[in-house]
């Protein structure tokens, strides 16, 4: 995904890669974690699958179908067969529409159900995300931010999908309201089987909800892998920093001695060799010079980092929090 941005000071237009070589394969059922600092491209990925952004180059192929300059029946097979949950409840929600009416819209142009028998659909999704039928009648500014989500898992469940990617959509909630939203989203993944991307800045969420995650850092994918390996053992030193700030709720545990510090670089003028080299305290000199290092695969693991060619055990944040503290 390129964009055109003004150079500034008369040097013309530039374009800046925000999503630049990702490979990503989400299986049926599986549910996926986008994880990675703002601005790293978690976003504009998820909308250039759904072909909400056109992508600049590269192919999106969903159940066997190019839906990249595919036939016009292929991208009516994505939209029927995709949804989209958004950060923002409140935006997200047309306030001049009710409740119903919003989820109604989505099961008319899709041809869900008969009209006779969309009311009644209405309320069914309305029971399933937990609310009520009598939610119908209301509009967007007379729910909470919570209900507001619950109305949009609604309207994604509306086109019965088989991928749901969830864009930071616990992000504006408070955080009782996170763990609602998170036990709801589980809930319809067992029992429905749907293909989730769950993308999120809060790892914690994360290793509850996901059985995969991919860790992006400006534009690129770092590392991928199950979700359980990714954080007993990164690969990458972006992914480890990233565990190792997750707060604990431990006073007896010190904080993290190798915290991420700095600001990623600007995507305009991305660094040589590895773009996180200027942030990593285990940086060689070939992570600065060249091109971006390929990726590495073990097993079910894939991560683009050359620390491992040298020594196969630095990186756990785990290890490190248990020698500081002993």
């Amino acid at each position: 995904m390129t964009y055109a941005v003004s150079g500034g000071f008369g040097f013309g237009r530039r374009h800046v890669r925000a999503v630049d070589g990702v490979s990503l394969r989400i299986g049926a059922g599986e549910a996926w974690g986008l994880v990675g600092e703002s601005g790293s491209g978690k976003s504009t990925l998820g909308r250039a699958m759904l072909g909400l952004e056109k992508a600049s180059a590269g192919r999106v192929r969903f159940e066997g179908r190019s839906v990249t300059d595919g036939l016009p029946s292929d991208i009516a097979a994505l939209r029927a067969r995709t949804a989209m949950i958004f950060q923002d409840p409140y935006a997200s929600l047309n306030p001049r529409q009710s409740v119903g009416e919003c989820i109604a819209e989505v099961l008319r142009v899709h041809a869900k159900v008969p009209a006779s028998t969309v009311t009644a659909r209405v309320n069914e999704l309305l029971v399933r995300v937990g609310l009520s039928a009598e939610h119908a009648s209301r509009r967007p500014q007379a729910l909470s931010g919570g209900q507001c989500q619950r109305v949009g898992i609604a309207r994604a469940l509306a086109v019965e999908p088989r991928l749901i990617v969830a864009d930071e959509c616990v992000a504006a909630l408070d955080v009782s309201i996170q763990a609602q939203i998170v036990n709801l989203l589980m809930d319809l993944h067992r029992r429905m089987g749907l293909a989730i991307l769950f993308i999120a800045h809060d790892l914690a969420v994360v290793r509850r909800i996901c059985d995969r995650v991919a860790v992006m850092y400006l534009g690129r994918i770092v590392e991928t892998g199950p979700t359980q390996a990714i954080f007993e053992r990164p690969m990458h030193p972006y992914t480890a920093a990233l565990i190792g700030a997750i707060p604990e709720i431990d006073p007896d545990r010190p904080l993290p001695t190798d915290a991420l510090g700095g600001e990623p670089p600007s995507p305009m003028s991305v660094p040589a060799g590895c773009a996180f080299h200027p942030r990593c305290g285990q940086a060689r000199p070939e992570c600065r010079h060249g091109p971006a290092p390929a990726f590495r695969h073990r097993g079910d693991r894939a991560f683009a980092c050359v620390l491992h060619d040298h020594d196969d055990d630095e990186l756990s944040p785990h290890r490190d929090r248990r020698s500081v503290a002993t």
